[in-house]
């Protein structure tokens, strides 16, 4: 599910520093090393949405709306 969320936020958020830094790191790498950086992204996105929800930290670049 969270590399399923990790795709839509790339899709929705291309301006967002996650963004940024997962097109950095395939830049260099083939297919492998596409799917080791969605997973890794996956990651970082649920660290960086459990900071969001604790403590309100907002995600550095992403555009957020409210409901």
């Amino acid at each position: 599910m969270m590399i399923q969320l990790a795709r839509l936020w790339l899709r929705h958020q291309p301006d967002s520093a996650l963004t940024r830094w997962f097109h950095e790191r395939i830049s260099h790498s083939g297919g492998r090393g596409r799917k080791v950086a969605i997973v890794a992204l996956a990651r970082k996105l649920l660290v960086a949405l459990w900071k969001y929800t604790a403590n309100g930290t907002v995600i550095e670049g992403a555009v957020m709306t409210k409901a």
